[in-house]
């Protein structure tokens, strides 16, 4: 079977994973897509599970052999993308896909499959409020922070190129509003 694909891609700190986990408990026929890194593992992560963990070399390595639907050196030699293999995977057990990606890997997965994928951007209430949720999170330092909300605000400049927007100011609506816009799109043949 080849299945659907939804895309869910946000700026950092948005929310979007948040919702992935929600939808997974609901929609028994969708399949979280692993990504791919080149970073470490870390000591909680699970090679296979959280990420496939391939290393800067590694990655490179499946760069060249065109095992990527999409990927993307986020910062110097700090790779992350999707797997051509995972769709494969997903689909043999007649699911459907569904990817936790930044905003131009959702794109790019959004133009190859074209009305078979579904992409949605989480969108922060605000530039003010993501800082917030960043910061809240107390993973990362101040440098990164502010990295993640200059690149957000190009980001949340791509949203418009989605099929649908969702706002995640509170958190029971937006995951009603994103179930219901995956409930039309499956059913919709």
């Amino acid at each position: 079977m080849e299945g659907k694909l939804v895309i869910f891609s946000a700026p950092s700190g948005a929310g979007k994973t948040t919702l992935v986990h929600a939808l997974l408990k609901d929609f028994h026929v969708l399949e979280f897509s692993i990504s791919a890194c080149s970073r470490p593992k870390r000591k909680n992560e699970l090679d296979g599970k959280d990420y496939y963990f391939l290393g800067v070399e590694g990655f490179k390595k499946k760069i060249e052999e065109d095992a990527f639907l999409e990927w993307e050196e986020v910062y110097h030699d700090h790779f992350y993308g999707t797997l051509k293999s995972e769709v494969t995977r997903i689909w043999a057990k007649e699911h459907h896909v569904i990817f936790d990606v930044d905003v131009y890997g959702g794109l790019n997965i959004k133009r190859q499959f074209g009305n078979k994928a579904l992409a949605i951007f989480v969108m922060p209430p605000s530039l003010e409020v993501l800082e917030k949720r960043l910061r809240n999170r107390s993973s990362d330092d101040e440098t990164s922070i502010l990295k993640r909300i200059q690149k957000a605000r190009h980001e949340i400049d791509k949203a418009d190129e989605f099929d649908s927007i969702i706002v995640n100011d509170e958190l029971d609506k937006a995951i009603e509003e994103v179930k219901k816009t995956i409930a039309d799109f499956l059913n919709d043949e």
